[in-house]
């Protein structure tokens, strides 16, 4: 690819990132199929790179509205910091075993549908969570949310389904404050963004990808800086404005907003568009 097209093709995709990681809309999913329309490729495993490079553009804006909360869990009775830990395992175990099968899946012939299917089951979630919410008690968030939650973003392993979202939904519908729900479930993001970036480069240290010479390494390099800057900046103002939202249980525009994009991907597949 040129490295013009890669530079604005790669803020397009940091921007993207940045907003659907905090929101309920799934960037996994959102990346898969811009990835498609775009024809975004790069050489080798350069592509993989990139991706893990986005995600952490988006752990960064985590970091800096989180510092507080972060710095807290290292303080005792460490409870939080272990809620934190018995709820990354689920998605650990899920991403080290059946990882590479669910890229398989979303990569082949039915993996629009697959999507726009992921998409579709998020939209419910989230029309039922925002039913739910205005009419449940909440008590303390404590380990009877964290669980669930858990379980969730193991789920959310699935492009398509929301990991903020899922797991947003999970913690309400058990009965936590929507405030700590939210707080928890960004800091879930944490462990698992970190998890998945080591294992992806571990495995670029083994086969290292092939970029194609000089324009190639450059085009990757330029790709990451732009994305991970885009996927950052865009992150902080989606964590800022998701914190807003779940305070009114306000998830219908999101609903009805997937439940479009699935119908188009399963629209756009049927002529052909997208495959």
């Amino acid at each position: 690819m040129e490295i013009f097209t890669v530079i604005w093709q790669s803020i397009i995709l940091g921007a993207v990132q940045g907003l659907t990681e905090f929101l309920p809309v799934s960037s996994s999913g959102h990346l898969v199929l811009l990835q498609k329309a775009m024809g975004y490729a790069l050489d080798g495993g350069s592509m993989m790179f990139v991706n893990v490079m986005l995600h952490l553009g988006t752990l960064l804006s985590v970091v800096v509205v989180f510092r507080k909360d972060i710095l807290a869990l290292f303080k005792r009775p460490f409870k939080t910091l272990l809620m934190l830990i018995v709820a990354t395992i689920p998605a650990g175990l899920v991403g080290v075993l059946f990882n590479d099968k669910i890229d398989t899946v979303f990569a082949g012939p039915q993996g629009i549908l697959m999507l726009a299917t992921c998409f579709m089951g998020t939209a419910l979630l989230l029309l039922l969570c925002e039913i739910v919410a205005k009419r449940r008690k909440t008590h303390e968030f404590g380990w009877r949310n964290a669980v669930p939650m858990g379980l969730m973003q193991a789920v959310a392993l699935l492009p398509g389904i929301s990991r903020s979202g899922s797991t947003i939904v999970a913690g309400t519908l058990s009965g936590g404050k929507r405030e700590d729900v939210a707080k928890f479930s960004f800091l879930m993001s944490i462990p698992v963004i970190l998890g998945s970036a080591a294992v992806e480069i571990y495995g670029l240290i083994k086969e290292p990808p092939v970029v194609g010479g000089a324009n190639g390494a450059l085009a990757t390099v330029l790709g990451v800086l732009f994305g991970v800057v885009f996927a950052a900046i865009f992150g902080f103002f989606a964590i800022k404005a998701m914190l807003k939202i779940i305070g009114k249980a306000n998830y219908k525009w999101f609903s009805l907003y997937l439940i479009l994009l699935s119908v188009t991907c399963i629209w756009l597949n049927v002529i052909g568009v997208l495959a």
